[in-house]
């Protein structure tokens, strides 16, 4: 994200970095580290994953669409979200705010899960699932 929001992200990230460093197993680790060893997500990677959730939520019908994010299902690769469109006239700013937006940052997030993550049957299994794919990404900048 862009803005106050990624200032107030880096803000609370920041009290996470304090708190892991105290931590007598994660003496001389870097924060990236200290978060492998410890097995906790960055607060970033955290909001990733609400975001697939919610954007579950949402195509399953549990959770109020009040973006009004809409859906298709595609032949191969199942529910889709639909990204809104940019008007290519926009400025830089409302450009970077845009991309920023739940309904854009989510539904790219959405998008780029297996199928098997957005055609899950329940939101348990979302979570294991989700949880084995985010597993495998590094959590990183």
């Amino acid at each position: 994200s862009s803005g106050i929001n990624a200032e107030y992200g880096e803000k609370i990230e920041n009290i996470q970095r304090f708190f892991t460093r105290r931590i007598a197993d994660c003496k001389g680790k870097n924060y990236w580290e200290r978060l492998e060893h410890l097995q906790i997500l960055s607060l970033q990677r955290r909001r990733e994953r609400y975001m697939i959730i919610h954007m579950w939520k949402i195509y399953q019908g549990l959770a109020t669409n009040s973006t009004n994010i809409s859906f298709y299902v595609h032949q191969r690769h199942g529910p889709k979200a639909v990204v809104p469109r940019l008007i290519t006239t926009a400025q830089k700013s409302v450009q970077t705010l845009r991309d920023a937006s739940f309904g854009v940052r989510a539904a790219q997030l959405f998008n780029r899960m297996p199928d098997d993550v957005r055609l899950a049957p329940s939101l348990d299994s979302l979570k294991v699932r989700l949880g084995d794919i985010l597993a495998t990404v590094p959590d990183i900048p």
